[in-house]
């Protein structure tokens, strides 16, 4: 998993992995997002497909981005810890509350 925190820990792959989060992508339609060169994207692009979070597919010469959700999953399961403490802490609140509201 480590790997796939680094990946993330740059802005523009992780603006890189919004753009393939509805379907994937040929570089020059994911370039079209930025300012740097091709060059620049290859090696987000490759960075990524290395921590496992985007996948490659080659049709022809063309060459196709998506998202591996499956890879995203550990970094998903970890930030989901922190959303089940809180709902779980919401739902409490919303609990004594409503129970407060009827003892009156």
């Amino acid at each position: 998993m480590g790997s796939a925190w680094k990946a993330v820990a740059d802005d523009n792959r992780r603006q890189v992995l919004l753009i393939l989060r509805d379907g994937e992508k040929t570089p020059s339609e994911i370039a079209r997002h930025f300012s740097f060169t091709l060059p620049a994207l290859s090696t987000h692009l490759r960075v990524l497909k290395d921590a496992g979070l985007v996948g490659e597919r080659k049709e022809g010469q063309r060459k196709f981005y998506s998202v591996n959700r499956e890879g995203m999953s550990d970094i998903a399961d970890f930030l989901d810890e922190f959303w089940d403490e809180n709902l779980r802490k919401l739902k409490q609140h919303a609990e004594a509350k409503e129970r407060k509201k009827n003892r009156k």
